[in-house]
């Protein structure tokens, strides 16, 4: 009687232990970003924020519940099959918990089956494509990163009024057709006259601005070129080409600061931005300019705001798990999870788990104090006054 008692506790306590086992040591955190490639300097900064935004999001202790968080760096150099495959060892031969990346939008729609194949969660940050909260979405996936329809409504805005005609030069791959397709069913009132495809790798954009200018230059009204642009090139050249002489003006969105330095000669240009570190006021924000100025003696760019708010969504998700890094217990736990970010408040929306955020209207203002054209504040474009199209198949 007493040897059955003992077995029955033994087998009750392996049960008891087993979970528990499994929820001890590291939390793993796999980042597959372009350490280097073309989206390099985009890559890099989402690094930095991540570690910051871990490190602030845990006060300093980079642990939850008693557990340490480590993160695995991979380099997937912009190449989407190597994306796939580093993908797949870090959840397979790395045993990470789940994985945050990457920077390309062609490389994380190589990504996405992987993990549904593994059945982990992939935290995209910061690749755009709309098809990857859309046609090509499954239930691991979760994305910090605006999409290609929050870019394209918030920057309609600065340019869909009636008799505007628009013309737009765009990337050739995933991130530059999604934009335009986007931003094409945002607009209400003005008019698409030309589509652009120029590929990433372009330096010289005469040809393509040539038949920009011809779409554009007898156009009655307000003309506008939209330059949807990731990475290197500069697009922005085409303004030498004096556009002023057809009445011609250029819009676009945000970017990194090095290639803000183009907007200096663009005085009153308008656009809609993610980020930029002077425009939003909340004490998250604060924590990130400061620590970013401390270690770097430079404030924080368009992309190390988005790893920063990835790390508040993983750490925000796993103390409301006690630390159990469980895939269903996280998938529950983040649908529809709101949490802090250097934006504000951003919020998982439930059917496409695509993070609902703010967007900012601005007007650039040439300030001799800065190396680029200033982004100044029109009005913040709140997630509600944007209806974000659900574009998957659940």
């Amino acid at each position: 009687m007493q040897r059955r008692t003992l077995i029955a506790l033994a087998a009750l306590a392996a049960t008891v232990s087993a979970p528990a086992l499994a929820q001890s040591g590291d939390i793993k955190i796999a980042h597959v970003y372009s350490k280097t490639g073309p989206l390099e300097a985009y890559g890099k900064q989402t690094q930095v924020g991540l570690m910051m935004g871990l490190n602030y999001a845990t006060g300093g202790t980079m642990t939850v519940n008693g557990r340490k968080i480590t993160v695995i760096e991979k380099d997937d150099q912009g190449k989407p099959d190597l994306g796939k495959s580093l993908l797949a060892a870090a959840y397979s031969d790395d045993k990470a918990d789940l994985a945050v990346g990457p920077t390309s939008s062609g490389v994380a729609l190589a990504m996405l089956p992987v993990a549904e194949e593994y059945k982990k969660i992939l935290l995209v940050e910061p690749a755009v494509a709309d098809s990857i909260t859309g046609d090509k979405w499954n239930k691991y996936i979760f994305r910090t990163g605006r999409n290609s329809s929050q870019d394209a409504i918030s920057n309609a805005v600065a340019v869909d009024k009636e008799g505007v005609s628009v013309a737009t030069l765009a990337q050739d791959y995933a991130f530059g057709r999604d934009g335009v397709k986007a931003f094409k069913d945002a607009l209400k009132k003005a008019k698409i006259v030309h589509e652009e495809y120029a590929p990433t790798t372009t330096t010289d954009f005469t040809a393509g601005a040539q038949r920009l200018f011809d779409a554009l230059k007898d156009k009655p009204g307000r003309k506008v070129i939209f330059i949807i642009w990731a990475g290197a090139g500069n697009p922005f050249k085409i303004a030498d080409l004096d556009l002023k002489r057809h009445g011609i003006e250029i819009a676009t969105g945000g970017n990194i600061l090095p290639a803000m330095a183009a907007y200096k000669n663009l005085p009153g240009m308008e656009g809609a931005t993610y980020y930029y570190f002077g425009i939003p006021k909340n004490p998250v924000n604060e924590a990130l300019v400061a620590a970013h100025y401390k270690e770097f003696k430079s404030p924080p760019d368009f992309f190390t705001a988005g790893g920063f708010s990835a790390a508040m969504a993983i750490v925000t998700a796993l103390k409301k798990t006690n630390g159990d890094t469980a895939t269903s217990k996280l998938i529950n736990t983040m649908e529809g999870m709101s949490f802090d970010t250097p934006k504000g408040k951003m919020t998982f929306r439930k059917e496409d788990h695509q993070a609902m955020q703010s967007m900012y209207h601005f007007k650039i203002k040439n300030d001799p104090a800065f190396a680029w054209g200033v982004p100044e504040l029109v009005r913040e474009i709140k997630p509600e006054e944007m209806q974000v199209p659900i574009r998957n198949k659940r």
